[in-house]
């Protein structure tokens, strides 16, 4: 039980890192990240059997595909904290940067490889006008929600809860 509430509490807390860096991104430097309820409508295609796309935004709507977005979003983040969690044991109870960072990297493979190229973006954004701009931000942001991991792992672990 304790590993599911750290996982659950390391990967929100990570998730919502990476969020306020994209509003930092956005507000400061006029930079978009991902709609997602672009990411609510191809989950949302899912069940009647459509997993790829070539324009999502040109998909027909799924009712509540902001919600599902939304919330995909964040227990994505909470199963990459678990992934993490379950690879390097009590990492969360001295929390490091390096396993954390390394899994911030490493799940850039998910939307590069299964996300971008579902909803019609190409492998690692290859069909975007700026495959590597493209590519750099998601490396940023995928470093930043690794810092996230971190972070909630320390606070957490500062916390002496168990």
């Amino acid at each position: 039980m304790e590993m599911i509430v750290r996982a659950i509490v390391v990967g929100i807390g990570a998730t919502l890192v990476m969020d306020l860096w994209a509003i930092l991104l956005r507000r400061g430097f006029g930079v978009r990240s991902l709609d997602y309820t672009m990411v609510g409508r191809w989950l949302g295609h899912m069940p009647a059997g459509r997993f790829a796309h070539e324009r999502m935004a040109a998909a027909p709507a799924i009712p509540g595909e902001r919600v599902i977005g939304w919330t995909a979003h964040y227990a994505i983040g909470v199963a990459f904290a678990a992934l993490l969690l379950v690879a390097c044991g009590d990492w969360a109870r001295q929390p490091t940067l390096g396993p954390a960072l390394l899994t911030g990297i490493l799940t850039m493979a998910a939307p590069w490889f299964v996300m971008q190229p579902g909803m019609g973006l190409g492998i690692a954004a290859s069909k975007t006008p700026n495959p590597n701009v493209a590519r750099l931000r998601s490396l940023a942001t995928h470093i930043v929600f690794g810092t996230g991991l971190y972070a909630s792992a320390w606070v957490l672990a500062r916390l002496e809860i168990w």
